[in-house]
């Protein structure tokens, strides 16, 4: 049978991203990191891991293999919990990612009560437009804002997410309010970064536009803020422009429309048996946070 500490030996190199990162976090030497990975790779005949000077992958094998290591070692974690009676205390690290703009506005600062509540648990959050490899950044859930296709993951809906075409009263006086989808052709508009299509829902069901942009930029804070300064009209969460809807720094534009219902705010996690306390207690923190009618749109 496989040691265990060899299978979190394991796991804490793929977290880390290198063997002298992971020995240095679990107090050993790199050369007895190593000689445990490769005892590891000895015992089930196959090559975990591809070395170079600078950098570790995980091969074919090594991937599939991390995803049940993380299934196993988080059954243990839980399996403890459980058997002591301390399933609401929880200790360790709890590693998230989120979007960049969601992360900042609506997770940084709501996080005091949750970390005095568990005041053993650090909190390691990672902020980023691009959606994180979830299982080899080793993190233990991600925050996302999409139309969730990723059938390997377990995603718990936290809240509906309203999309709404706006613009700034400046650009309105300057180049006039459009009327109707067709004459988005004929105004500056804003995509996001990533230059995926507006997907919309009207009174004619769903379509799809892509509209041209004037402004190339891969951070979804600069469309934000560019559409506040009256540079065109951008697609853009309820969540991020609440407070300027409110204050009429923003206005809404062809009202009819609205981006697709099929995207929401979700938590996804690795799919396992056993989620960790320390998720499970985070997770539900947020859903009972936000909810089907988030504080935003109130």
């Amino acid at each position: 049978m496989t040691n265990l500490g060899d299978l979190e030996v394991f796991a804490r190199v793929i977290a880390a991203g290198s063997m002298s990162t992971a020995a240095r976090d679990l107090g050993l030497s790199p050369a007895v990191v190593s000689k445990r990975i490769k005892r590891l790779e000895d015992r089930l005949g196959t090559r975990l891991l591809q070395r170079t000077t600078r950098q570790i992958s995980l091969t074919e094998a090594g991937q599939g293999f991390h995803e049940r290591v993380l299934a196993v070692l988080a059954g243990l974690e839980e399996a403890e919990a459980y058997a002591s009676g301390r399933s609401s205390e929880v200790a360790g690290t709890l590693k998230i990612s989120a979007p960049t703009s969601f992360g900042r506005l609506h997770i940084a600062p709501n996080l005091k009560p949750f970390m005095e509540a568990h005041p053993d648990l650090t909190i390691h959050l990672v902020l980023s437009d691009e959606f994180t490899d979830i299982v080899g950044g080793g993190f233990d859930l991600a925050i996302r804002i999409a139309e969730l296709t990723d059938s390997t993951l377990v995603a718990r809906r936290l809240a509906p997410v309203r999309r709404i075409l706006c613009a700034s009263p400046d650009y309105i006086a300057a180049h006039g309010t459009p009327q109707s989808i067709d004459d988005l052709k004929h105004h500056r508009c804003l995509p996001a970064h990533n230059y995926d299509a507006w997907k919309l829902e009207g009174p004619q069901g769903s379509l799809s536009i892509r509209p041209d942009g004037m402004l190339i930029t891969n951070s979804s804070e600069v469309i934000r803020e560019a559409v506040i300064a009256g540079l065109g009209i951008a697609l853009r969460s309820t969540w991020d422009i609440g407070p300027e809807l409110k204050s009429g720094k923003l206005v809404q534009v062809l009202p009819a429309y609205e981006g697709s219902r099929s995207v929401s705010l979700s938590a996804v996690y690795p799919s396992r048996q056993f989620l960790p306390a320390k998720v499970r207690l985070f997770i539900d923190y947020l859903a009972e946070l936000y909810g089907p009618e988030p504080y935003w749109e109130r």
